[in-house]
């Protein structure tokens, strides 16, 4: 066993203030990705600081309609939402789809954000891994690929965001509370995961020390539908091959907003605003939708052992879309 420290922090700012000034130091909550790293190899934090007790497990309506989400709410909590199962229902299934029951009890809003890649030569320390140890090559190139990106890779990682909790949150353009050492700021989910690049050892632009505080959601638009779908392995503790996360509202026989994500494609939960400006004005047909899908994917790049992710992508996004259409309908 590794020894490392343990202590619990009584406030956000003294936590911040102790994880800033100690780069070996790391926060923890409901501990599901961080301590499943620990018996790996994978992250060797001489200092944990626990946040799981700090008063940040509340979900609060806005005044303006929208929802904050404290950082220590737990997923399970969190799905079973009343308000977030009436007006957030892909974000409901996305949670749902996760994981199981019991780590769903457990893990935090914040730490599903922050999870990191299940990629199994990150998960190995014994294999090369830019993501782990930067410099040291990415051994998932010409190996085993199935799971891994189609969308914004780079020759140094091709690795894959696993949370769903975060695909959908990023199709609702959720915005990440962060307090810092220099105060608290606001950060939309479209700008918080980084694409890999030259350094995909740095998964968000938080800095060490930043501590996530809440996910704010702004209120959906009025006459909306929405859905999440994850296509998977196996139907149970699977993470996505492909996820869809979706809303659409129509009206007078045209789309008049659409909000797209995608899961299981990048390094980070994937916008897909070129399908979004294809959606947008337009006629809810089959061709729209077809449309939509080549759109986003025309800059797939896939890899031998994954190409069948393009084609699985665009079936399930023209899916989800249809099916969002048909039940504006009913």
């Amino acid at each position: 066993m590794i020894p490392f420290d343990y202590e619990r922090a009584t406030d956000v700012d003294s936590a911040v203030a102790t994880v800033t000034g100690d780069p070996r130091a790391s926060f923890l909550a409901g501990g599901t990705n961080l301590v499943d790293h620990m018996k790996l190899g994978v992250a060797q934090p001489h200092l944990l600081v626990d946040v799981s007790r700090l008063p940040l497990d509340d979900v609060v309506e806005l005044p303006d309609g929208g929802l904050r989400v404290g950082a220590a709410v737990r997923n399970s909590a969190l799905a079973a939402h009343d308000i977030v199962r009436a007006r957030y229902p892909m974000l409901s299934r996305a949670l749902l789809s996760g994981a199981s029951g019991q780590l769903r009890t457990l893990a935090t809003t914040a730490g599903n954000l922050l999870q990191r890649t299940r990629c199994v030569y990150f998960q190995d320390v014994t294999t090369p891994c830019n993501k782990r140890e930067p410099g040291t090559g990415c051994s998932a190139l010409g190996g085993y690929v199935r799971y891994h990106a189609i969308l914004g890779a780079s020759e140094h990682c091709i690795a894959v965001h696993p949370s769903d909790m975060a695909v959908a949150m990023t199709a609702l353009d959720g915005v990440v509370v962060v307090r810092g050492a220099d105060g608290e700021r606001r950060i939309p989910l479209s700008e918080f995961y980084r694409l890999p690049g030259d350094r995909p050892d740095r998964d968000t632009v938080l800095a060490h020390g930043d501590l996530v505080t809440a996910v704010e959601l702004p209120p959906p638009p009025a006459g909306n539908r929405s859905a999440y779908r994850k296509v998977r392995d196996r139907a149970s503790f699977a993470f996505a091959l492909v996820s869809v996360a979706a809303e659409l509202t129509i009206g007078d026989g045209s789309i008049t907003s659409a909000r797209v994500a995608l899961g299981g494609v990048a390094h980070r939960p994937w916008r897909a605003t070129l399908a979004e400006e294809v959606l947008v004005g337009a006629t809810p047909t089959e061709d729209t939708f077809a449309e939509a899908a080549d759109a986003e994917l025309s800059a797939a790049q896939p890899l031998p052992g994954n190409e069948f992710k393009v084609a699985l992508t665009r079936r399930v996004l023209a899916s989800v879309l249809r099916s969002l259409a048909e039940e504006t309908r009913r």
